[in-house]
């Protein structure tokens, strides 16, 4: 059954099947998408992204995968249990060919995570004494708890909200600071990761069944504070199964699957979140989503003009260069001086975009 108890109706059960993908895209009828494509190939060889090639082109296709991936689970879950299961993939954001299972047990043997887990009563010490001054959080962090991009999230409810530290390879300066001891960690645990940032969920609240529309990252969480610890009060279900979160504790699942969640305790539950790559992708695959997360950010590396381009590629890769190397920060550290930072809106739960 599912954790917050509510129907599955809103999981489409249909399965989809790729269409043809090995047509380049029309520079007239997709002139950005095209220019994306066509900087990939001169990045990398077509041979060794051929993967991310089709994901692309399907993303401007509309194409949306939705599959029952309940052969791949461990135990499998029958075919003929599909039309009750919760076990369906659903990607807008799809590289084929990679493998959909709900809970990646393997975590546990993972260095970066074994290296999480050592961090974790610094980084939950670090973030309960930050908590405790909400009004110089406030005032120094940069969209601080902030809710679901769009409408297509409203799956997460008032209920939950993020504070970012790092966006789709770019690290947040102003926020990373605030934290330096969190980010840090983040940082030489060799995570791949992708995204983190710290989220909040209400008392009595629930998140309804929903994808988050990518296959290529997988999602992990750290719990920091989950009120009444080990009671079952707080929990997540990916798929058929249902586990609660346990402080400390990390945990590895794919959100591509359908997945929901309940806080129902009386006390705000605080989770630190990483989006990492998928273990199946190449060194040159994870280098051909990246770059095109790089281009959606920053259109100018597409340029004609090549010093442009070299503009644009010094911007992206500051933006990438973890922020704390030989910088002090802190908590507080801006009333010494310091500069809060001007950056985007950054939510996370946002739609249908690529890797949304």
């Amino acid at each position: 059954m599912s954790s917050s108890d509510t129907t599955t109706s809103s999981i489409d059960r249909t399965t989809t099947t790729p269409p043809p993908s090995n047509t380049h895209l029309s520079p007239i009828q997709s002139p950005f998408a095209s220019q994306v494509e066509q900087a990939l190939l001169s990045k990398f060889p077509a041979s060794k992204i051929e993967r991310v090639l089709q994901s692309w082109r399907l993303l401007e296709m509309d194409y949306e995968h939705t599959e029952f991936v309940g052969s791949q689970q461990s135990p499998p879950i029958p075919e003929d249990d599909a039309e009750t299961s919760s076990c369906y993939q659903h990607a807008p954001s799809y590289v084929p060919g990679l493998k959909a299972v709900a809970w990646w047990d393997e975590v546990d043997e993972l260095a970066w995570a074994q290296a999480l887990e050592k961090s974790y009563p610094a980084i939950r010490e670090e973030f309960l004494s930050i908590m405790s001054s909400p009004d110089t959080l406030e005032s120094e962090g940069n969209n601080i708890w902030a809710g679901a991009l769009s409408t297509d999230a409203q799956s997460y409810g008032e209920g939950w909200k993020t504070l970012v530290l790092l966006n789709r390879g770019q690290w947040d300066d102003t926020n990373a600071k605030l934290f330096p001891i969190t980010s840090k960690a983040i940082h030489k645990s060799g995570a791949p990761v992708a995204e983190a940032f710290f989220a909040s969920m209400a008392p009595q609240t629930s998140i309804k069944p929903h994808s988050d529309f990518t296959n290529f990252v997988l999602t992990s969480h750290v719990p920091l504070v989950i009120p009444e610890n080990g009671n079952n009060k707080c929990r997540l279900s990916v798929g058929d199964e249902t586990r609660q979160w346990l402080e400390g504790k990390v945990i590895l699942f794919d959100t591509s699957i359908y997945h929901d969640a309940i806080n129902d305790s009386e006390e705000m539950r605080y989770i630190l979140m990483l989006r990492v790559w998928h273990p199946d992708l190449t060194k040159e695959e994870r280098e051909a989503l990246q770059f095109i997360y790089d281009c959606l950010e920053i259109p100018d590396l597409l340029s004609a003009d090549p010093g442009m381009v070299f503009m644009a590629q010094q911007r992206a890769n500051l933006m990438k260069e973890f922020p704390l190397k030989d910088v002090g920060g802190g908590f507080g550290a801006n009333k010494l001086g310091g500069k809060k930072g001007k950056g985007k809106n950054k939510k996370k739960g946002g739609g249908k975009g690529f890797g949304s």
